[in-house]
């Protein structure tokens, strides 16, 4: 098994250091000066029992036969759909960021609620907080954008199909949570355990393959087996409500992650021949980031303050509750420091940037914007 190869980010420029020791300095003394801890407060404590219910009572009511129209049971199908994406944006990303509470139990215990809409906690946590928070937009490195089938990187090779992207990428979007039930999370088993990554997690291929293998089973028999032999509706009905529900979360997380990252504003890198990157880690994340819809608080509050990714990109380890206070901090830090805070004012503002994204470098035109752009810099260096 070879380790996989780290990024070499750089230290060696004065002012993007000091700008992330000022900036951390200002966010720890805000919690100072207001006496409160950067963990969950009562607010998430709510959130999390409003999503979680807004997940297992509809279940509960289409088991117990209180629903039992085609039509109702749909209706609890489709809003299963929402819990699923309310937990996991606003519930088990902070605990498996270990940002929910200051007790590692807690936040275990709180993070495999992911379990719970059939993924599965190890394997997201290196997705997410080893290979994306470390190498936010690094072909080769943030799994996030190396999906194969869209092309999100200028990096990336620009293949036939992907003229067609915009078009496809929303049902790849929908159809992303069934895709990681059924298949990612063995899929990545193997990557995983073949880049030596389970080790830190204090797992082994087997010991984790029949975690994943039990996790799977007791998911299907609660969501796809009870339904089946209690739900007296045919069993197209209930596979399509199962698929219907799972359709939903896939398109909202892919929509509300994608709409940070993947944006025309945010800069794509690749390593260079010494593994290294221009900019220091902080710089790099406010680079490959951006926010979106930040004075929108009931949005923000559903979507787990994933609209302040910025915030959360520099300060995994806060728990989401406080990123709309830190958002000030962030950006008159930033704007001192003359680093750029990418934010749009809409959710569809950052939606419309998406896909003009990505039909830019599916159809090649990012590439002759970039090689145009590159020409008239070389003549004016020249001139």
């Amino acid at each position: 098994m070879t380790k996989i190869p780290s990024v070499k980010f750089n230290k060696k420029k004065r002012e993007q250091m000091e700008f992330y020791k000022v900036l951390r300095k200002r966010v720890n003394q805000h919690f100072t000066d207001n006496n409160i801890t950067k963990n969950a407060n009562a607010n998430m404590v709510f959130k999390t029992i409003f999503m979680l219910s807004v997940y297992l009572i509809p279940l509960f009511l289409m088991l117990t036969g209180v629903v039992t129209s085609s039509s109702g049971v749909l209706l609890m199908w489709i809003i299963m759909g929402f819990g699923m994406s309310g937990i996991g944006l606003a519930v088990m990303h902070d605990a498996n960021h270990g940002s929910y509470s200051s007790s590692t139990a807690i936040n275990k215990a709180v993070g495999y609620v992911i379990n719970l809409v059939g993924g599965f906690h190890t394997n997201w946590k290196i997705q997410h907080n080893v290979l994306h928070h470390s190498y936010t937009n690094i072909d080769g490195f943030d799994e996030d954008i190396d999906k194969g089938v869209i092309r999100f990187s200028p990096n990336q090779e620009r293949k036939p199909i992907f003229k067609y992207q915009i078009l496809y990428a929303p049902f790849l979007y929908g159809i992303l949570s069934i895709y990681w039930l059924l298949i990612k999370d063995f899929e990545q088993l193997i990557r995983y355990n073949r880049k030596n990554l389970l080790k830190d997690q204090g797992m082994t291929f087997g010991k984790m393959l029949v975690y994943i293998l039990f996790n799977k089973a007791w998911y299907i028999v609660l969501t796809v087996a009870l339904p089946l032999m209690l739900i007296n509706l045919p069993t197209w009905e209930i596979l399509g409500g199962f698929f219907l529900m799972h359709f939903i979360s896939g398109l909202v997380l892919a929509l509300i992650f994608q709409s940070a990252h993947v944006l025309e504003e945010t800069h794509f890198f690749k390593p260079n021949e010494n593994g290294g990157v221009d900019n220091n880690w902080a710089i790099h994340q406010m680079m490959t980031t951006a926010n979106f819809a930040n004075s929108n608080r009931m949005f923000s509050w559903l979507i787990g303050g994933l609209n302040f990714q910025i915030e959360h990109h520099l300060f995994p380890h806060i728990c989401h509750v406080h990123y709309h206070d830190l958002s000030k901090i962030v950006k008159q830090t930033a704007e001192e420091f003359d680093v750029p805070y990418n934010s749009h004012v809409t959710f569809l503002g950052a939606l419309k940037s998406h896909f003009t994204l990505l039909h830019e470098l599916g159809t090649g035109e990012y590439d002759r914007k970039a090689a145009l752009a590159s020409s008239k810099n070389m003549m004016h260096s020249h001139s």
